[in-house]
């Protein structure tokens, strides 16, 4: 029977019952050979991959029909210009055409060299009698590069997904640890800037990566594997194959390509990768590993198979005050005793690991929150904490690589040849997880201060830490209007504590328009004379005078206003509502010679957030019955959310320095348990 390769309505009942078939073809990586007629052609075939071969131009003149036949366990199937595809088995003749390809698939791996067959035999008007042959020898073997594309941890064999990256908890694609950490103690820079693998504890920070072929325990010589990556990649990552009991650094650096013999039988190849660089503006956070079958050729090889895997570079992510506590840090200087006393009161109290920066490493720098932010980066086989260590490098600037940088502790840094006060990271903070508008933050919107927008000659967060933090993608940056402020952070009039409803917190924000309402009932109340600023060293002020001192009130309505720009900003950005947010009672004054905002007395919302319990700067104001109004109404707006309140005495030691307990003080705590591969992009 001889069969027609067009759309005949005759043809249309057998298409239709093929029609599977045919679709999965098209999930095939496909390659296009080229035979002649007469001799043999022997084939590499990769499990997987569809060859494609034209059997009408090489087709002997005079030909007009053909057939096929094939050995068990290699599927053909003949297509013409109307993508007709139909299983070669069921005619025994066809219609040759221009156009017509065979398509041919195996499922199976040779157990020898070529000893799967395809024979296309070519007739002409004497259909009983044959004009000639295309025959095909096939070797079929298994080739897959295999990552973690699920991302459970393990190295799963030939994943669908391997060669792309997707976002959210259905998604897939490898995930890269950036090497950040330092397990060797014999050299002061990361685990990254190694060309080599100087200790075998340096493997569990690396993405681990199989190569693995199967195939007959003979075959045919020359052929080469080929791993290799873009120019574009090679500053991001290294790779290692582990041979043994030794790591040979094959790509990478100035390292593109890597060339190995092709090995018979079953084996597997194992490879450690590690990133050498977190995503940034200029740096894409994904990596593209291929993989290629080179055939030998009489100059030099062709590739006959190629396929690749994508990874991920982990990011840097911050953690917000609701996540726990783990380890609090604080400068020793020699005019803080008293702070240091009390501070540590607090820190045992939230039973939290306590570590003291001494003079001799701090170098008479007590703002060690300015200095570092403590964060993190993960993958599914590990995680471990990071340190941005900001630009600003005044008397702590070596305490992030002497005293942090470590075996499972990284460090990164970016560097500016200009900064201001503003490049300090008491002007980085991130918010806890929040929804806006039906869109998930599950780890959070980091937080910057920044110029009023339509300022032109405003200081501003360093672009390239800003463009780092913008790369990392988890925790969309928020900007808010700092620069009213003489030193400018975000901490001097925000912050968040942990509570039991609504949203898991609230947002602390200062507000003058508090303090003048309380300090005007106590007025009324007749305590006009109660003096603030009692036993420290700032000469008392009166009830009576703060309400009636005319700069101090337009300072302060200055400020009210800058803060509710920034209220609003913040009410968008994190979906808040006003029940979300309690305001404080501070006041500011502006500096004379700067015109910027400083804080008049001690500003409660600069406080260390441990767990329950709140380090706050104590205010120092008026006693009324023995006791702080300032510190009452604190207490009875934080204490009913099960929070603890704990006031410590950093009036001379920081708050006359233009700080208070949160830009001395700073916390390493736990990661999130939600994967950041899963936010939604």
């Amino acid at each position: 029977m001889i069969i027609p390769l067009r759309r005949q309505a005759p043809f249309e009942k057998q298409l239709s019952t093929l029609k599977e078939s045919a679709v999965n073809f098209t999930m095939f990586k496909q390659r296009t050979v080229r035979v002649e007629i007469g001799k043999p052609t022997q084939l590499m075939y990769v499990l997987g991959t569809e060859l494609n071969i034209d059997i009408y131009k090489p087709a002997p003149l005079g030909s007009q029909t053909f057939d096929v036949r094939s050995s068990p366990g290699v599927k053909c199937s003949i297509s013409d210009l109307h993508n007709v595809t139909v299983a070669a088995e069921n005619a025994t003749r066809w219609t040759l055409n221009n156009g017509t390809l065979l398509v041919i698939t195996m499922e199976k791996i040779s157990n020898s060299v070529n000893d799967s067959k395809i024979t296309v035999t070519f007739y002409g008007d004497k259909i009983d009698k044959p004009i000639d042959k295309i025959i095909l020898q096939l070797t079929a073997v298994y080739i897959s590069l295999d990552v973690d594309a699920d991302r459970d941890g393990k190295v799963e064999r030939n994943n669908p997904n391997k060669g792309s990256w997707a976002w959210g908890p259905k998604g897939h694609g490898a995930v890269l640890l950036v090497n950040c950490d330092k397990d060797r103690p014999d050299v002061a820079e990361s685990d990254r800037s190694d060309s080599e693998v100087p200790v075998f504890e340096d493997l569990k920070d690396m993405s681990r990566m199989i190569l693995r072929t199967e195939g007959p325990n003979s075959l045919p010589p020359g052929y080469k594997l080929q791993l290799y990556i873009s120019a574009s990649d090679k500053g991001k990552v290294h790779i290692f194959r582990h041979d043994l009991t030794k790591m040979t650094n094959v790509l990478g650096g100035t390292k593109l390509s890597a060339v190995m013999d092709y090995t018979k039988g079953n084996n597997e190849c194992n490879f450690f990768i590690e990133g050498l660089t977190f995503p940034d503006k200029d740096n894409s956070n994904l990596v593209t590993v291929n993989l290629s079958l080179l055939e030998p050729m009489i100059v030099q090889y062709a590739p006959i198979f190629t396929e690749h895997v994508v990874f991920c570079l982990a990011p840097w992510i911050m953690t917000p005050n609701t996540l726990a506590p783990e380890e609090v840090f604080v400068c020793s200087i020699t005019d803080n005793i008293k702070f240091m006393k009390e501070f540590t009161a607090v820190v045992e109290k939230a039973k939290c690991k306590l570590s003291v920066c001494t003079e001799k490493m701090n170098r008479g720098d007590r703002w060690i929150q300015d200095e570092i932010e403590f964060g993190y980066t993960a993958a599914p086989h590990k995680s471990f904490p990071v340190v941005l260590d900001s630009p600003r490098n005044r008397g702590l600037s070596e305490f992030p690589y002497k005293r942090l940088l470590g075996p499972d502790f990284g460090h990164v840094t970016r560097t500016s040849d200009v900064i201001s006060s503003l490049d300090s990271f008491g002007n980085l903070e991130v918010s806890p997880p929040v929804t806006v508008n039906g869109k998930e933050y599950p780890m959070g919107r980091i937080i910057i201060g920044s110029a009023f927008p339509t300022t032109s000659d405003g200081r501003n967060m360093a672009k390239v830490v800003r463009d780092f933090l913008y790369a990392q993608k988890v925790q969309t940056p928020i900007e808010l209007f700092s620069d009213w402020l003489s030193v400018g952070h975000v901490d001097e009039f925000l912050t968040f504590v942990p509570a039991p409803d609504r949203k898991g917190f609230r947002l602390l924000l200062v507000s003058p328009d508090a303090c003048f309402k309380l300090f005007m009932k106590l007025q009324q109340k007749g305590f006009g004379e109660a003096q603030m600023f009692e036993n420290v060293s700032k000469k008392p002020v009166k009830i009576d005078e703060i309400l009636t001192n005319q700069k101090l009130l337009k300072d302060n309505a200055y400020v009210q206003r800058c803060i509710d720009w920034n209220r609003g900003v913040l009410k968008k950005e994190l979906g808040l509502d006003e029940e979300d947010i309690i305001d404080i009672p501070v006041l500011f004054e502006l500096n004379e010679r700067y015109h910027a905002a400083e804080a008049f007395f001690p500003d409660m919302v600069n406080m260390i957030v441990l767990g329950k319990y709140l380090g706050i700067p104590k205010p120092f104001g008026p006693l009324i019955n023995g006791k702080c109004p300032l510190e009452s109404a604190v207490c009875s707006v934080l204490e009913p959310l099960g929070l603890d309140c704990n006031f410590i005495d950093d009036f001379s030691s920081y708050h006359l320095l233009s700080g208070e307990v949160h830009c001395g003080s700073n916390v390493r705590r736990k990661p999130f348990a939600f994967p950041w591969w899963n936010v939604e992009m």
